[in-house]
């Protein structure tokens, strides 16, 4: 790839090949070539992501189709890449909490997008059930089809994963769990005392943040406990999941709340 310039960034979703949103100048002949070379269908630019619904700003700069399968850690994911965001630096985290959840769990998934966290629970995990909000149509409308791509139902003879289109502050207070994924950012903060009073004593919360890296080790567990108020709280693990800006990481707080 180097007539492409040895410092260009991409990624593969599915089909459809994601360029760096700086690289403005590559002819139509580079641009086939590197159709050609990753055996892709489309290839877009993704600016940025804005508004609650988590919206993408793309740029189709090759083929017809923004729409794909993606593979990952097992499961398939149907998506819109000009509709609905999909991050590849999740890709640990994702499978790190499917591996955490217990048989016969009760798991909130407050911002379930099309089924990021979801979908490899309902795979590889045996929880008795997984309740999926979601405030955006079109992320709701791929997280039912990716239900039904992975058998997650089919395979449990009931309807094990139940996929709901609203906000999670309404809908998650109509649930207990005994674990709530919070995988969302920038103003997550926000939600917490609606997770927290839905939780079941002794359940854990997978508590999402972006943070200057110097408040990393007490601004996510203070916010958990300042909403906990009387329970309490108890660490278990901090992950990085991948720097954010300059200065500001994207960090998992998983908290036991008694």
């Amino acid at each position: 790839m180097s007539f492409f310039g040895d410092k260009m960034k991409w990624k593969i979703i599915g089909k459809i090949l994601i360029l760096d949103e700086k690289y403005n100048n590559l002819s139509k002949d580079n641009l086939e070539k590197l159709k050609d070379k990753f055996h892709v269908e489309s290839i877009i630019k993704i600016g940025n992501i804005h508004g609650q619904l988590r919206e993408p700003t793309v740029d189709v700069l090759l083929g017809d189709t923004t729409e794909t399968i993606h593979k990952e850690n097992g499961c398939l994911f149907k998506l819109d890449i000009s509709k609905v965001m999909w991050s590849k630096g999740n890709t640990n985290e994702r499978m790190r909490i499917a591996k955490l959840v217990g048989d016969g769990e009760v798991v909130l998934d407050m911002f379930a997008g099309i089924g990021y966290f979801s979908i490899p629970i309902g795979v590889h995990a045996n929880p008795k059930n997984i309740y999926s909000i979601e405030l955006n149509p079109n992320s709701y409308n791929f997280l039912k089809t990716n239900i039904e791509l992975n058998h997650i139902n089919q395979k449990a003879g009931y309807e094990k994963m139940v996929p709901i289109l609203g906000d999670c502050r309404v809908e998650v207070s109509k649930y207990k769990a005994d674990r709530i994924l919070m995988g969302y950012v920038r103003t997550t903060h926000e939600f917490l005392p609606s997770a927290i009073n839905s939780l079941n004593p002794g359940g854990i919360l997978h508590y999402h943040e972006t943070v200057p890296d110097k408040l990393i080790d007490t601004r996510p567990i203070e916010r958990i406990k300042e909403v906990a108020v009387n329970r309490d709280v108890e660490l278990l693990n901090l992950v990085k999941v991948k720097k954010y800006s300059p200065g500001v990481s994207h960090i998992v707080v998983d908290a036991r709340v008694e």
